[in-house]
């Protein structure tokens, strides 16, 4: 999400030339309650607010000179800790101002970058109502791609993956024609200044 942003942000003043993102929440609401649906929550939402809750804990000492730390130990989700927490941290005046300016799926007009988005159909904590599909379609910087299996960044090769994840594969791929690209896009200068 916060590459997406940064791309958005910086339209064509992007410092890079091409970015892969995987498993990004396009839009944080529906992630959000996305994990807090009964199995997500018991499977995700819990173990992520326990891990969010014991970092707390660990720096009560600063944290609770600005914030009342009992308060936040006492979130039960993700939500729950954002809005005691996070959106505060960051300046927000509410929750959902966090999750609006966060989520980049109504930024996605502003990327100037070439950028690849792999998403699974299957991912709880991007679940596929969310993807930005028509958008992506049309896009002629953004290109996502969507396999039916995946999970949250698992992307695993095969019936029985042993060996380089789907993810890895996609990677080195788009890393070499990105990389393609640029010594193309660099000769092509070099050449032309020369004339």
């Amino acid at each position: 999400m916060m590459l997406l942003n940064y791309l958005a942000s910086s339209g064509p003043r992007s410092q890079l030339c091409a970015a892969l993102v995987y498993s990004t929440p396009w839009d944080v609401f529906v992630s959000t309650a996305s994990l807090e649906q009964p199995l997500n929550y018991r499977l995700f939402n819990r173990a992520l607010v326990t891990t969010l809750r014991n970092t707390v804990h660990k720096f009560r000492e600063v944290i609770g000179k600005v914030f009342d730390v009992e308060h936040i130990l006492e979130s039960r989700s993700i939500r729950e800790f954002d809005e005691r927490y996070t959106s505060i941290v960051f300046g927000y005046d509410s929750c959902d101002d966090y999750y609006r300016d966060a989520s980049p799926h109504h930024k996605l007009h502003k990327i100037k970058t070439p950028v690849l988005c792999l998403n699974a159909a299957d991912d709880p904590f991007s679940p596929s109502e969310a993807l930005p599909l028509d958008e992506a379609s049309c896009h002629p910087y953004v290109a996502l791609l969507v396999p039916a299996h995946g999970g949250h960044i698992g992307f695993l090769d095969g019936l029985y993956p042993v060996h380089q994840q789907y993810m890895n594969r996609v990677f080195s791929q788009f890393v070499d024609a990105a990389l393609q690209q640029r010594d193309e896009l660099w000769n092509i200068t070099k050449n032309g200044l020369k004339n």
